[in-house]
């Protein structure tokens, strides 16, 4: 079809030669060709959809989709064949049934390749999609039926289980129950020949094809299809009919007699094996007569498996087994029982069923059923050798690890010893011999194996055993009954069994040196036989059933008629409850026993004091406390009563003689630990007591002083037995045990004195005794008397109270964790516990010592949490009980009123505020789980804990002023001070929170876990704690205002404020009050108290939005503008903050009422409050005509003349009150007002008012620097640098056409006049300021004077800086050519650059910015370097020199630790900020400075910088300030291109502090870049210095975010440029990054292409020779080489090196000749000519040249010549 890439022309649908071809045929044979896929046999099945033309007939009955996706299917590729499936059947399901039914034709042959299809996902999916298919076309699907029958059999057996479910699912779908076998019928020949192919005929290459799938697929398929072929059998024979199966029987006798079929028994594949077994047990089943004709073969084949103990393979050889004894009557002819048969079956059994008992040893007792007797023969030893093999069988590996196997394995010996003893019931000699080698040589050996391991202990052994017993008993008539004709047998058989049962217990029980083990194991047994209904249920094996037939004469017990069969489970299926029916051995032997095994315990345990012979008898007494027993026990012992009383009471009760002549003896025994098992005894002793019996001995043993531990086992063990607790209820409730027990507590307790440790053992003993004392019930009442456990509870509390007030309860944590877990057990498990007094007490002391400091508990963290869980127990419990009332003296108003006072009147820092809220939050959370949300309790307790309005504004008033500064100084607030003085404003913030904070941070904690959720529509009437809860809310967010406000000056207001984030209280939980109400609170307390009451409302206004939202709601609070006149200085407070919110005629009535009042000051008395409410209104933006604006000035102006003390000039500030100082700056603000809004009405005689009173204000600001720490100068002096700002502004660029319409002399005046005088008083303001005021931290430090200044100070023009007036300063050490008021100002200001305080750092900087460019002017007028001299060098000015010096060594120590490449986070504003800020500062200054000297004298300053060191140093340090990503934030992800630090620059303003946390990023990004511009050869030769890590580090970060905006700079400087060369042009191309020169001179022609490298700038720039006409090519390399070097070695600019290279060509053309050590003739470094000729060879060099060149060879002779150079 041509190139196997060439592309179908558009339009051709001329089929392919392919689709001719099939055309062809298709015409010429007039029938669709088979070799597409097509079947040409006479049934005519289609593959697939065909594709070739002529079928369109066929082609038109199936849906387009439909095509799509059968085709799909026969892709080889398993993803898309199994999405085809998936489609098919999900559109099989959604389309209608006729398009569905088009497929039908061509859906076997599909079903057929995909149903056994490699990967088993796509069998699944294809089983889906059939039963999709059949539930949709139903009947339809008959035609097709045996085509698909077989492989949807042989699917129902594939070994991947999901396929076969889904086909299975899918065949139940198409066909009921009864219709099944039906469907097989139909198609029985054809499933059969599927499966018969399989078998007989097909391999695994001819199954799949050999070159598209692997070896090892092939033969996986062709086994799973093999085993499913086996099974498929199976399930055929299963599901058809007997007359089908006899039909087929001819078919499978073909099978069966093929050599093939019968290898499959010795297949190498479990799998294959396990089939084919399985098919044998269903030819056995289904077709008996086929099988005996076949025995030949079967037999040999399964009974001679039986050693394939493959888990797969196991279970159906044992099924197949048991059916062809079963079936096959003559099978033992033809297989060789003793030498291949049972060889095999005893080594299985002796290696325990090799793991796999559970399927192998069910089927023993049914196999030994059907054994003939020329098998058996001789049967002594048969069954001797079977059983010994199978007992062997339990020390396997396997059977002693796994439980279960060994159960197993039990079970099966005792059903198979049980079958033979019934099958040996005879006198004849051979059967007795038979029944005494059970006995004695497997079952008694057996038990004495099982006495000395636990897992046959466990095991159903004992049970059994016993069960089989008593079967021997019934049949032997022992149950009272007549018993069988062969009770003698019986008999004899239980007489046999007990003695030897009874030597062997015995030979156990007499041996001094006995294992405890054994002895344990002799008394489990003795309880199973004694009880069988308490065996756990696990112990009983319930596992399938093997069902065989059995003729009655080989039945062991059956009853029915001759011939019949009987069916019989392999083992017992019975549950327990059937299993216990049949009840304990009745014999007398076994009680005898009994008896016997307790005399000689007591002999022991009396003469030897053996230990394990008292715990054995403890055990006996348990399960046989008999009058029999304790007689025997009695007579034992020889010793008389004392007295003839106890003698007659002993006669009538041998227990209680036992008891107390035996029991008591040995509980009184000093030194005895493990006493358990003798309690034990004492209570079963009691049973055969009575109740008064019982009170008396137990008074008895409580009265004998035994150890605790004792008395604690006793009532564990009375609480554990509802019969023992009521037969010991009086002496629990008596008065004998409770004195004993409330002495015990007071022992316990006592907490001075020579008590035993709190952690010894006896005190554990007796804690937990009072524990259970106290937290045990029965039937509601107390375990002890009430009386006596009040008692105890008072005597805890009372200790628990003494603990609080000791100095070192460390010591005492032992005391108190006992207590608590008393406690908790006591709240926890007595109901109405609270309900006892002195049990509130208790409760309300663990809870005062879980709400304070560890500090002052001295708890550790474990006992701490203890103490808490017991809260936790007691408010659960008081909850519950309690009638949803706090009442008065009850625990929670104690803990609530105890609370409060520890908030309101103690000091508390943040963690005795957190452990307080913590302990609240714990009986809040715990009332709220258990009651709800709002119950009544909760709110009463919320109430308890609120403070009363008293209180609130006690606390309240108590907080620190500093609140005051912020707001005023940022004309938020114009508040008064009456006492400021200079302590107020110096005094350092406390560690301690103050009470307001506290109580509002603990309330809205309860607040917000009560989650309290009223309404907008409720109120305080209908809610109760409404009330309390605004004024709650109020309060939180009046001390979130004031944290605000204090700018967290504190650790502790700051740590405080994070704490409320921390617990969700950010907001002031505004939202759980109504808006209105909560709006109505606040403007309430802002008209009456003003101050911080008013920013609160402020901010809650505009925090929330809700000018915006609820402006008639605002508006509603006021109504009337004129109801806030007059002002005081709450209503001014309140008005300032409600103006922004206010409507815009509102806002002009105030003005216009403002205004009429300063006109008339005369007659006003509050000038200062019109003058306010003016500025106010101003200040939103509020309209004024000139007209009043004029006049209002004219009023001021007025004030001057009249009233000139108002203004201050020429005052003392410190004295000032605050009044006079808020007027004076309200003038300010009126005259900055005018100056940037309406200055065109301003006359020249109102120009000089405003610029003389500047002026006389500024001059009053110098002079009163010393009184800066009070707020109020602070705001005089910044409103007065505003207005010089906005004056600044107004004459640098006024707006347009406001120049024309100012005073003509105006300009001039400020400019020649104002300026200098301006500058000449503020210059030196940082200087005074940073000298009266010291220390940045301090609370009175002026910084906001610093950031107002500084903003000023940024317009000072250059030549006031070089002309200034500074008192001069200069050092001694420094060499400088600059001039004195040069020198003056670096030397005064460089040092600040390291002051602590960011606004003065970055005025300084702005500053020393201004007159860096003009410091190298001296340098170039004054004293050159020595060009004699090697590589000479320049310093940089000394006064920032030194700075950076400085800087240096203090980064270093901050940086120390910080790695290369990792980004290093600075606390904004902390000292090593302003120190790194003051590092990148000075170079960014130093970097101006450089950037500004002409090209000869950079290369002297470089010289330096690199002898120095300071730039490797700046480098790193860069490199650990510069993030990973310097991405600006606040960026959407969307930018294809994110700004960068790089390609933004920094705006360094003095005001601007809202993105300080990315400012020392910035900067250090910024600095890097200017490095990189300035210094690119310096850069480059750093990094080729550093390890590989480093400068991978550095290489990476430069390449990606530097290097294109240095390049694009680079480039774009040539664009731009404006230097023009004669001779020369200069292009360049941005998009490759390359500079092209070209040099033209007559004749000559040359062409350079300069090429930027993708790292610039640490690689080298390359230069590349373009076209060169008239130039020799070693000139030409020359050349080259210089630019190459100049622009590599030398810090500077593209077009600089082109400038130098045109100037050493020019040269060159002169006729200079080049230094012959450089090759040049301008100098790199000094732009020197060759001067210093050789006096011999006449060639001229550089000196620095020569220079070097002596210094480095140690000669003075000619590079050329080599005579001696003169």
């Amino acid at each position: 079809m041509g190139g196997k890439n060439k592309q179908r022309t558009k339009g051709n649908v001329r089929p392919s030669s392919s689709g001719r071809a099939a055309e062809v045929l298709a015409r010429e044979g007039g029938v669709i060709p088979g070799f597409v896929g097509f079947d040409t046999t006479a049934n005519s099945e289609l593959s697939y959809v065909p594709a070739v033309h002529g079928a369109e007939e066929i082609d038109n009955l199936v849906d387009a989709d439909f095509r799509l996706v059968l085709r799909k299917l026969s892709k080889r590729d398993v993803v898309t064949r199994l999405k085809a499936v998936q489609d098919f059947a999900s559109m099989c399901q959604e389309r209608d049934a006729e398009e569905v039914k088009g497929v039908l034709p061509y859906w076997p042959r599909i079903y057929c390749k995909i149903s056994v299809d490699h990967d088993r996902r796509i069998r699944e999916a294809t089983q889906q999609a059939f039963e999709q298919l059949v539930l949709k076309v139903r009947r339809n699907l008959a035609p097709f039926l045996k085509s698909l029958m077989g492989h949807w059999i042989l699917s129902q057996c594939d070994t991947y289980t999901p396929a076969a479910s889904a086909a299975c699912q899918a065949f139940q779908a198409a066909f009921s129950p009864t219709k099944q076998p039906e469907a097989l019928s139909f198609c029985r020949d054809e499933i059969l020949t599927v499966l018969q192919d399989i078998l007989l005929k097909e391999t695994a290459d001819t199954l799949s094809d050999s070159q598209s799938v692997t070896k090892e697929e092939r033969e996986a398929k062709y086994l799973r299809m093999l085993t499913s072929s086996l099974l498929g059998v199976k399930r055929l024979l299963s599901l058809l009919q007997q007359s089908d199966r006899t039909a087929l029987e001819q078919r499978l006798a073909h099978l069966l007699s093929s050599g093939r079929f019968w290898k499959y028994s010795k297949h190498k594949t479990p799998q294959v094996r396990g089939a084919f077994f399985t098919m044998v047990c269903a030819l056995c089943e289904f077709t008996p007569d086929l099988v005996q004709a076949e025995a030949a073969r079967l037999c040999p084949a399964v009974l001679l498996s039986i050693d394939d103990t493959d888990p797969a393979v196991l279970p159906p050889v044992w099924e197949a087994v048991l059916r062809v004894v079963s079936t096959i009557p003559d099978c033992w002819t033809h297989v060789n029982a003793k030498k291949g048969f049972l060889p095999k079956l005893w080594a299985l059994l002796n290696e325990g069923g090799a793991g796999m008992a559970r399927a192998l040893h069910p089927n023993l007792m049914p196999l030994l059923s059907k054994l003939p007797q020329e098998v058996t023969d001789p049967p002594l030893d048969f069954n001797t050798t079977f059983f010994t093999s199978l007992i062997q069988g339990l020390s396997s590996e396997r059977a002693s690890t796994s439980p279960s196997e060994s159960a197993v394995i039990v079970t099966s010996i005792v059903e198979c010893f049980r079958y033979c003893i019934a099958h040996h019931i005879e006198e004849e000699e051979g059967q007795r011999k038979i029944r005494t080698m059970l006995i004695t040589q497997q079952l008694l050996p057996l038990l004495e194996k099982a006495l000395g391991s636990s897992s046959l202990q466990n095991g159903p052994l004992f049970f059994l055993v016993t069960e089989m017993l008593v079967s021997w008993e019934n049949k032997a008539g022992l149950d009272g009954g007549e018993g069988a004709k062969d009770n003698a047998v019986f008999k004899e058989l239980l007489s046999d069994f007990w003695e030897g049962l009874g030597l062997l217990f015995v030979s156990h029980g007499d041996d001094k040196d006995a294992d405890p083990k054994v002895l344990e194991g002799v008394a489990t047994m003795l309880q199973v036989m004694r009880h069988p209904d308490k065996v756990k249920t696990n112990q009983i094996q319930k596992k399938r059933s093997v069902r065989i037939t059995l003729p009655k004469q080989e039945s062991s017990e059956g009853s029915a008629a001759e011939g019949n069969v009987v069916k019989k489970a392999a083992q017992t299926e019975a549950t327990l409850a059937s299993k216990a029916a049949f009840g304990s051995p009745k014999t007398h032997h076994f009680e005898d026993v009994v008896c016997q095994l307790a005399q000689l315990c007591l002999v022991h345990v009396n003469e030897g004091k053996s230990e394990r012979h008292l715990v054995f008898l403890s055990l006996l007494l348990r399960s046989f406390h008999t009058p029999r027993v304790f007689s025997s026990l009695v007579e034992v012992d020889g010793e008389k009563a004392k007295d003839e009383q106890q003698a007659e009471m002993n006669k009538k009760n041998p227990a209680m003689q036992f008891l107390l002549e035996q029991v008591v003896v040995w509980l009184s025994e000093q030194g005895r630990e493990d006493t358990e098992h003798l309690v034990e005894m004492l209570f079963s002793s009691l049973c055969c007591c009575s109740s008064q019996e019982t009170t008396r001995i137990l008074n008895h043993v409580t009265t004998m002083e035994f150890h605790w531990r004792i008395i604690l086992q006793i009532i564990k063990r009375a609480c554990a037995d509802p019969e023992a607790l009521k037969s010991c209820g009086e002496w629990l409730r008596g008065s004998i045990l409770g004195q004993r027990l409330l002495g015990l507590t007071e022992e316990l307790c006592r907490v001075e004195g020579s008590t035993p440790t709190p952690a010894s053992s006896k005190c554990q003993h007796s804690w937990a005794l009072i524990s259970l004392v106290l937290s045990q019930h029965h039937n509601g009442e107390a375990l002890i008397g009430e009386v006596y456990l009040e008692k105890i509870i008072e005597k805890l509390h009372t200790t628990l109270s003494e603990t609080k007030s000791l100095s070192d309860a460390g010591n005492l944590e032992p005391l108190i964790s006992f207590i608590c877990d008393v406690a908790s057990t006591f709240f926890s498990s007595v109901q109405d516990c609270l309900l006892l007094l002195s049990a509130e007490e208790l409760l309300l002391t663990v809870f005062q010592l879980t709400a304070v400091t560890q500090t002052h508990s001295r708890l550790s963290d474990s006992l701490l949490a203890k103490l808490r869980r017991v809260c936790v127990a007691g408010v659960q419990s008081l909850v519950r009980h309690s009638d949803h009332q706090i009442k008065e003296g009850g625990f929670l108003h104690k803990s609530a009123t105890w609370v409060k006072n520890q908030v309101l009147t103690l000091p508390l820092d943040i963690k005795s505020l957190q452990v307080l809220t913590q302990a609240v939050q714990t009986i809040v959370k715990t009332i709220v789980s258990v009651s709800d949300e709002e119950s009544p309790l909760l709110v009463s307790f919320f109430t308890h804990l609120t403070p009363r309005q008293a209180e609130w504004t006690r606390i309240r008033q108590a907080l620190p002023p500093q609140w005051v500064k912020m707001p005023l100084l940022s004309s938020c607030y114009r508040g008064l001070c009456e006492q400021s003085s200079v302590d107020v404003w110096k005094s350092q913030a406390s560690a301690r929170l103050p009470a307001h904070l506290c109580a509002c941070a603990l309330l809205g904690k309860v607040a917000r876990l009560a989650a309290f959720r009223p309404c907008e529509q409720k109120t305080a009437e209908n809610i109760p704690h409404l009330q309390i809860l605004e004024t709650t809310v109020s309060e939180l967010l009046y001390a979130l205002q004031w944290c605000e406000e204090v700018e967290h000056s504190s650790s502790a207001v700051a740590s405080f404020h994070s704490l409320l984030a921390d617990w969700g209280l950010s907001d002031g939980l505004h939202s759980l009050v109504p808006l209105r109400d909560l709006l109505e609170t606040l403007y309430t307390r802002s008209l009456e108290d003003g101050g911080l009451w008013s920013l609160t409302l402020g901010n809650y206004i505009s925090a929330n939005k809700l000018a915006a939202t609820h402006s008639s709601t605002i508006r509603g609070l006021y109504g009337r503008a004129d109801s806030l006149l007059p002002v005081s200085e709450s209503k001014l407070s309140t008005l300032q903050l409600l103006c922004p919110a206010m409507t815009r005629q509102d806002r002009v009535n105030l003005v216009a009422l403002a205004t009429a009042g300063l006109i008339n000051w005369e007659g006003n008395a509050d000038v200062y409050g019109n003058l306010a409410v003016l500025m106010c209104c101003l200040e939103a933006d509020t309209q004024v005509e000139e007209e009043v604006a004029l006049a209002v000035l004219a009023t001021i102006m007025e004030w001057r003349n009249r009233k000139e003390d108002w203004f201050l000039f020429g005052s003392n500030l410190s004295s000032t009150p605050s009044a006079q100082l808020n007027l004076v700056v309200e003038m300010m603000r009126f005259l900055s007002w005018l100056v940037t809004h309406q200055p065109t009405v301003l006359g020249g005689g109102h120009w000089d008012f405003l610029l003389c009173s500047m002026m006389a204000w500024l001059e009053v600001a110098s002079e009163n620097v010393g009184s800066l720490w009070n707020p109020w100068v602070q705001l005089f002096v910044c409103q007065n640098a505003a207005l010089i700002v906005n004056l600044n502004r107004f004459f640098s660029s006024p707006p347009p056409g406001v120049a024309e319409k100012l005073p003509s002399e105006l300009t001039a005046e400020w400019s020649d006049f104002f300026l200098e005088g301006i500058y000449n008083l503020m210059l030196p303001l940082p200087i005074s300021i940073t000298d009266a005021f010291t220390e940045p931290d301090e609370p009175a430090f002026p910084l906001a004077v610093l950031q107002s200044v500084g903003a000023a100070l940024t317009y000072v023009p250059v030549q006031q800086l070089t002309n200034n007036r500074l008192p001069p300063r200069f050092s001694a050490e420094q060499s400088s050519n600059l001039p004195e008021p040069l020198q003056t100002l670096l030397n005064i200001f460089c040092p600040l650059l390291l002051f602590k305080a960011r606004p003065l750092q970055i005025t300084v900087y702005r500053l020393l910015e201004k007159v860096m460019p003009q410091l190298p002017e001296c340098d170039t007028d004054g004293n050159k370097p020595d060009d004699d001299k090697d590589e000479p060098c320049l310093s940089p000015p000394a006064a920032l020199m030194a700075v950076l010096s400085t800087c240096e060594e203090l980064c270093e120590s901050i940086l120390a630790a910080v790695q290369v490449g990792e980004f290093a986070v600075v606390q904004p504003l902390s000292v090593e900020y302003s120190c790194i800020l003051g590092y990148l500062l000075a170079w960014k200054l130093l970097l101006t400075f450089f950037k500004s000297a002409p090209a000869h004298l950079r290369v002297h300053y470089a010289q330096f910088i690199k002898r120095s060191g300071a730039l490797n140093k700046l480098l790193l340090h860069l490199f650990k300030l510069m993030p990973e990503n310097p991405t600006c934030p606040g960026q959407g992800p969307e930018l294809r291109e994110p700004k960068t630090f790089f390609t933004e620059s920094i705006s360094l303003a003095v005001d601007k502090s809202e993105s300080v946390e990315w400012e020392l990023p910035h900067l250090a990004c910024s600095v890097y870049y200017n490095t990189v511009q300035d210094l690119p050869a310096m850069v480059r030769l750093w990094w080729n210095s550093q390890e590989k890590r480093v400068s991978a580090t550095v290489e990476k970060f430069t390449t990606k975010y530097v290097s294109p905006v240095l390049s694009a700079q680079e480039i774009s400087s040539v664009h731009s440029s404006p230097q023009i060369f004669e001779n020369m042009t200069v292009k360049a191309r941005s998009a490759a990054r390359e500079v092209i020169a070209t040099y033209s001179v007559d004749d000559i022609f040359i062409e350079l292409v300069i090429q930027l490298p993708q790292n610039c700038p640490l690689g080298s720039i390359s230069v590349e020779s373009g076209r060169r006409v008239g130039v020799a090519v070693q000139q030409w390399r020359n050349w080259m080489l210089q630019l190459s070097t100049y622009l590599t070695h030398q810090n500077g600019s593209i077009m600089e090196g082109l400038a130098l290279w045109k100037n050493n060509v020019d040269k060159r053309f002169e006729g200079i000749e080049d230094c012959m050590i450089c090759f040049s003739v301008i100098h790199g470094s000094n732009y020197s000519l060759p001067k210093k000729g050789c006096r011999t060879c006449k060639k001229k060099f550089h000196s620095a040249c020569l220079y070097k060149w002596f210094t480095s060879s140690n000669k003075s002779t000619c590079p050329l010549c080599r005579e001696t150079f003169f």
